[in-house]
Protein backbone atom coordinates (compact mmCIF):
# COMPACT_ATOMS: atom_id res chain seq x y z
CA UNK A 1 0.00 0.00 0.00
CA UNK A 2 1.53 3.51 -0.72
CA UNK A 3 1.28 6.74 0.97
CA UNK A 4 -1.29 7.90 -1.64
CA UNK A 5 -3.91 4.83 -0.74
CA UNK A 6 -3.02 5.27 3.12
CA UNK A 7 -3.76 8.82 2.75
CA UNK A 8 -7.35 8.25 1.37
CA UNK A 9 -8.22 5.42 3.38
CA UNK A 10 -7.38 7.98 6.57
CA UNK A 11 -9.35 10.19 4.80
CA UNK A 12 -12.14 8.07 4.19
CA UNK A 13 -12.60 6.62 7.67
CA UNK A 14 -12.12 9.75 9.04
CA UNK A 15 -14.99 10.90 7.06
CA UNK A 16 -17.23 7.97 7.22
CA UNK A 17 -16.39 8.70 11.48
CA UNK A 18 -16.96 12.09 11.17
CA UNK A 19 -20.45 11.40 9.46
CA UNK A 20 -21.43 9.26 11.94
CA UNK A 21 -20.79 11.20 15.13
CA UNK A 22 -23.06 14.23 13.42
CA UNK A 23 -26.04 11.94 13.16
CA UNK A 24 -25.87 11.25 16.05
CA UNK A 25 -25.52 14.26 18.38
CA UNK A 26 -28.21 15.86 15.90
CA UNK A 27 -30.48 13.01 16.15
CA UNK A 28 -29.95 13.05 19.80
CA UNK A 29 -30.57 16.84 20.09
CA UNK A 30 -33.80 17.02 17.79
CA UNK A 31 -35.45 13.95 20.00
CA UNK A 32 -34.53 16.39 22.88
CA UNK A 33 -36.58 19.33 21.54
CA UNK A 34 -39.64 17.31 22.01
CA UNK A 35 -39.06 16.35 25.90
CA UNK A 36 -40.85 18.68 27.59
CA UNK A 37 -38.70 17.94 30.86
CA UNK A 38 -35.42 18.50 29.65
CA UNK A 39 -34.70 21.96 29.45
CA UNK A 40 -33.21 22.85 26.24
CA UNK A 41 -31.48 25.96 26.75
CA UNK A 42 -29.25 24.25 29.11
CA UNK A 43 -28.70 21.35 26.75
CA UNK A 44 -27.73 23.47 24.13
CA UNK A 45 -24.87 24.82 26.28
CA UNK A 46 -23.30 21.67 27.66
CA UNK A 47 -23.48 20.50 23.71
CA UNK A 48 -22.35 23.41 21.63
CA UNK A 49 -18.53 23.08 22.27
CA UNK A 50 -18.45 19.10 22.19
CA UNK A 51 -20.09 19.55 18.50
CA UNK A 52 -17.65 22.22 17.95
CA UNK A 53 -14.57 20.37 18.91
CA UNK A 54 -15.61 17.47 17.25
CA UNK A 55 -16.15 18.95 13.62
CA UNK A 56 -13.12 21.13 14.09
CA UNK A 57 -10.73 18.29 14.76
CA UNK A 58 -11.73 16.39 12.08
CA UNK A 59 -11.91 18.98 9.31
CA UNK A 60 -8.47 19.73 10.54
CA UNK A 61 -7.37 16.08 10.71
CA UNK A 62 -9.00 15.89 6.52
CA UNK A 63 -7.02 19.32 5.85
CA UNK A 64 -4.02 18.17 7.42
CA UNK A 65 -3.86 14.86 5.23
CA UNK A 66 -4.68 16.76 2.34
CA UNK A 67 -1.78 19.45 2.64
CA UNK A 68 0.39 16.39 3.29
CA UNK A 69 -0.65 14.63 0.38
CA UNK A 70 -0.02 17.84 -1.89
CA UNK A 71 2.93 18.07 -0.14
CA UNK A 72 4.52 14.87 -0.94
CA UNK A 73 3.48 15.08 -4.91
Amino acid sequence: MNKDNVALWVTLIATITLAIILLSMVTVMLKGLFINDIDNVEVFKAITPAFQMIVGAFVGLVAGIKLGQNDAE
